[in-house]
Order: C-alpha cells, then structure tokens, then sequence
C-alpha cells in the first residue's frame, strides 16, 4: 500500500537522491497523486463487453499483482488517501468507464453506461475476491462465473 512505501525508497529506485524528491513533488501525498493520474490503464481489447470480461478476469491477469489491474490493486487503499489522489482515481474511473461504454451492450448511451458499470464492478469485485482467496479452485470459480454471468447479460441485450 501507499502508505508502507517511503519517499527514500522511491527516490533509491529512480536512482536518485532523497533530497532532490522536493525538486519534483511538494509532497508524498503529491506524488501519490501524480501517480494514480498516470498510471496505465487496460484499454478494452475485445470487441464487446465480454470479450474483455474474459482477459481481465483470467488466470494470467489474477496472478499479475504488480503490472495488473490498478483499480483492484490500490482502489482500497486510495480512499485514505488525499483529495488529489482521490480525484485522480476518480478521473481515470471516468475514462475507463467511457472506454467500456463503447463496446457495451445496450440500445443508446444511458443503457451502455449502465452495462459498462455494471460489468466494471462485478470485473473489479471479482478480481479482488480471486486474489483474497487462498483456495485456487473458489478463485476459479469467482473468475469463471462473473465472466460467464456478464457474457449472458450482454446476450440478453
């Protein structure tokens, strides 16, 4: 989490001097901010809805904790955390949910947006619980299902 990494440490790792932080960012809680408004977010590639529920929601990407979802990985630990990084969060889950409204399953705009939030938070939801579990046969389980359940409520549509 956010709050176990110290500005020595993330200084070290960019191969620079603690002292020059302050060069770059007025603060930790700066540079938190700064980080979850450029962090790399997984652009659909499917051309539904639930072509992308079934990459996010595989084996590979559960396994994947440090390049993987940074909804799922930080979304708990961001609401301690300060306004800015909060808005910064708040913005990239606005892009995510526009680029997934795109390919959405649903009659007009309103009924897209609901599908990609919808589907988003089950995605999300699911991938969290997958990691939590110890049992790989329940991470399975919730993987498989959430991606089988949004793949029929788009059928529906």
């Amino acid at each position: 989490g956010f709050e176990t990494v110290t500005v020595a440490e993330v200084m070290q790792a960019a191969g620079l001097t603690h002292g020059g932080f302050y060069g770059h960012f007025k603060s930790k809680d700066d540079l938190i901010a700064e980080t979850l408004a450029n962090i790399r977010v997984l652009h659909p590639k499917g051309a539904t809805l639930a072509d992308y529920a079934a990459g996010y929601l595989s084996e590979g990407h559960r396994a994947e904790f440090a390049g993987g979802c940074s909804f799922a990985a930080l979304g708990g630990d961001t609401v301690r955390q300060s306004p800015e990084a909060r808005a910064a969060m708040t913005e990239r889950l606005r892009r995510q949910i526009a680029r997934l409204s795109a390919i959405a399953p649903g009659e007009n705009e309103a009924e897209k947006r609901r599908a990609a939030i919808a589907g988003w938070s089950a995605m999300v939801g699911a991938l969290v619980l997958a990691r939590i579990s110890d049992d790989p046969d329940l991470a399975r389980e919730l993987l498989g299902d959430t991606s089988d359940w949004i793949a029929k409520a788009q059928k529906k549509n």
